[in-house]
């Protein structure tokens, strides 16, 4: 589903470059579950949202399904975006102006849905989630615990063939962090591709394959036991 060759990320500062992201090769099949893990400002949400195609500023190659990213433009690469892959970020971001139903229906608004069938899924979906009665609040009625509840919501409602997680459980207590750990078990069992940003090693276990970042490179992939930190190259 997901192939990266030679991709790096910087900013520029002046005459300065700074290296966000280093030569990252990496490979993720459709199905798998992948978790990413690292300190601090080793790259991995720089690298996530990336992969969200929320940031086309990167060199090397990115190929999504067969499909050269770098060959798009910025609307063909939204409305891929919008069509096949759900986020959860870290800050929520969620839509201030419009209820917590509404949220929850966005990523379905993209999609050739009848609004009774829409319906029908975002009731269903504030039941899972056990968020009937907020349904009618806005973002700023709500605690960060129930605002993070919403933006899974509205990631998995389209049922997405890629589904991006910064931090999902960040500010979920163990009891909320588990069930949602389950969710995206599952929804990877039915097929979602899922990949998850973490410092939880109770988190990482729910998935089938760990990489690691640090300083921009990738060093660790449980898939590759041979790689050779800070080049990208199996040993």
């Amino acid at each position: 589903m997901i192939d990266l060759h030679q991709l790096e990320r910087s900013y520029k500062t002046g005459p300065t470059e700074t290296f966000v992201l280093r030569r990252i090769e990496l490979s993720v099949a459709q199905g798998e579950f992948l978790t990413i893990m690292g300190p601090s400002g080793a790259g991995k949400s720089t690298l996530l949202t990336i992969l969200a195609m929320l940031d086309d500023q990167w060199r090397g190659e990115f190929r999504f399904d067969g499909i050269a990213l770098q060959s798009l433009s910025r609307k063909q690469r939204a409305d891929l975006a919008r069509r096949r892959i759900g986020m959860v970020f870290q800050a929520y971001h969620l839509l201030d102006e419009l209820t917590v139903a509404e949220n929850i229906d966005l990523p379905l608004s993209y999609k050739d849905i009848p609004r009774s069938e829409r319906q029908a899924m975002v009731a269903d979906t504030l039941d899972r989630f056990n968020i009937v009665a907020k349904k009618d609040l806005f973002p700023s009625q709500l605690s960060g615990g129930q605002q993070q509840l919403v933006g899974i919501a509205r990631a998995v409602i389209h049922r997405p063939s890629l589904l991006l997680a910064d931090e999902p459980t960040g500010n979920l207590h163990s009891e909320q962090a588990a069930e949602i750990m389950q969710l995206f078990r599952r929804l990877n069992e039915e097929g979602t591709t899922v990949i998850q940003v973490t410092h939880s090693e109770s988190n990482a276990a729910f998935g089938s394959r760990v990489v690691e970042l640090r300083d921009g490179w990738l060093i660790r992939d449980t898939s590759r036991p041979n790689l050779d930190s800070y080049s990208g190259r199996s040993a």
